[in-house]
């Protein structure tokens, strides 16, 4: 893989790359607490299928910049990176592929700029206004996405998430997978990029940006008709997700005008890890 630093959206981006230039470009987005790393199994497979693959560490993230400040993780802010990297590839209209918070931006991106998608494959996260809707009015969301209300506490979730060499990160990603869905080796990588300055911070932004846009807007959006996806949409999603309800994903793939899911009834939150072989193939079909 090639890396290299990206400017845009005035702050600078690690992206990695690797396949042929010439083949159509396929941009993947991480989630919460991933970096590009997480896409280990899907670049070789994209790559072996011709695709020109294209990995960001997003803001905040492991080598990227982390901006100071709530406001500077704002979703439609993160989405304005994501343009950025098009442009800077000189991509007219890209694939995009999101797991977690990566899927919340690619969702972003395909409402507010279809004309700037050809495709859109999502990875275990609702359509937005059905995740507003769910944290509204079903209790049992609620209580999945406790960790959220939690990650709003300035300082001190740093200091837990930093102690013991992120003893409590490293729960967090390996208790919510299955048994050997991270490797000690894994681990070892994610911490590194943990431990980068600010990154912590940076982390929790995402989650604290959300929380503060959510709380303005979230009763107003309720109040209007959910917002469609015109862009051909693929959902991928691990039924035995511990953040995520699975009855979140028929409301979500209902507002896409072409759109289809697969369900993996085995499969964690970390379905790319967890069915590699089988998300690969349904990734390469629906791409090309």
């Amino acid at each position: 893989m090639r890396s290299q630093i990206v400017r845009t959206n005035n702050i600078n981006l690690h992206v990695v790359t690797d396949g042929p230039e010439s083949g159509p470009s396929v941009l993947l987005l991480h989630g919460f607490p991933e970096f590009h790393y997480g896409w280990r199994k899907q670049i070789p497979a994209l790559v072996g299928a011709g695709f020109h693959v294209i990995v960001p560490d997003q803001r905040g993230y492991n080598l990227s910049d982390k901006p100071r400040g709530v406001s500077a993780y704002r979703v439609d802010t993160l989405a304005q990176d994501v343009l950025g990297l098009f442009d800077h590839f000189e991509i007219r209209q890209a694939r995009l592929v999101g797991h977690d918070w990566g899927a919340m931006v690619a969702w972003t991106v395909a409402i507010h700029h279809p004309e700037r998608l050809e495709k859109l494959a999502i990875l275990n996260d609702p359509h937005p206004d059905v995740m507003t809707r769910f944290i509204l009015t079903n209790p049992a969301q609620r209580r999945k996405s406790w960790y959220v209300f939690f990650f709003q506490i300035p300082w001190l979730v740093e200091w837990i998430l930093r102690r013991r060499n992120h003893s409590y990160l490293e729960r967090v990603l390996t208790r919510s997978g299955r048994k050997h869905t991270f490797h000690e080796t894994d681990v070892m990588k994610y911490k590194k990029a943990w431990s980068q300055k600010s990154a912590l911070a940076g982390m929790l932004f995402w989650y604290r940006a959300a929380f503060r846009s959510g709380l303005r807007h979230a009763f107003r959006r309720t109040a209007l008709p959910a917002r469609r996806v015109k862009v051909p949409t693929l959902m991928l999603w691990g039924r035995r997700d511990v953040a995520l309800s699975v009855d979140m994903l028929q409301p979500s793939i209902e507002l896409c005008d072409q759109g289809r899911f697969v369900l993996f009834d085995r499969a964690t939150h970390w379905v790319q890890h967890d069915e590699a072989d089988e998300v690969n193939r349904h990734l390469i079909e629906f791409l090309r």
